[in-house]
């Protein structure tokens, strides 16, 4: 409904969706784009779950995205869990496995691992850049990065120029606008009310998404 009442165009998108009934519900909703994650799965049951969602999306004109690699924190050291800061190479999307299981599927998006993880950092993600290139090499689909939260903006201008197209990002946003509404009540002399605390949080959480937006877009990049 929200969507359908904004003033620019608005994608509605299932993430993660490893559930069947639950993709046939969004698109029945009005979903304008679906995610199958068959990310835990065998290649081969990843490839034909996909498949069997982009078969699903397709008599209502829905874009469908697919995953392999992994992008958590178990997988991953970079967030700062364990010693060191090297993930398992298995984690990350082999442009080769990349290459056929688009081809298998005939998704129009394409999650890939190449050093995000879902979630806050604890430390500086080892992002695998050269990795992208290789996938969008082999891969003529837009690539999605997931744990888009907490990277530099240079990391993210790097990311795009290299193929990114849909970044996911929304962990650092809430961040941004909880540590205001914390910052705003420890400094409150009088009562603090409660639609105080939704403006605040809303008003920081303005704020980062418009940064963004122009980092996404090279406009941070080009003004400075």
């Amino acid at each position: 409904m929200m969507a359908e009442h904004a003033a620019v165009p608005v994608a509605v998108h299932l993430d993660h969706g490893d559930d069947f009934k639950k993709l046939k519900q969004a698109l029945d909703m009005g979903f304008t784009s679906i995610m199958y994650d068959g990310s835990a799965l065998s290649f081969e049951e990843n490839a034909a779950g996909t498949q069997i969602a982009v078969e699903l999306a397709a008599p209502y004109g829905a874009s469908v995205e697919g995953e392999i690699g992994a992008m958590g924190r178990e997988e991953f050291k970079s967030v700062g869990e364990g010693e060191g800061n090297e993930a398992a190479e298995s984690c990350y999307t082999d442009p080769d496995q990349a290459e056929t299981f688009t081809s298998l599927t005939g998704i129009d998006a394409l999650a890939c691992s190449f050093g995000t993880v879902h979630g806050l950092y604890l430390k500086k993600p080892n992002l695998d850049l050269d990795r992208i290139s290789r996938i969008r090499d082999k891969v003529a689909l837009p690539i999605v990065m997931h744990g888009g939260s907490g990277i530099s903006d240079e990391d993210f201008y790097q990311c795009i120029k290299r193929g990114v197209r849909k970044i996911n990002y929304y962990t650092y946003l809430a961040k941004a606008g909880g540590m205001y509404v914390k910052e705003k009540t420890a400094n409150a002399e009088d009562v603090v009310f409660y639609h105080d605390v939704t403006l605040w949080g809303v008003e920081a959480m303005k704020k980062d998404v418009l940064h963004t937006i122009k980092v996404f877009s090279g406009m941070e990049q080009k003004e400075s």
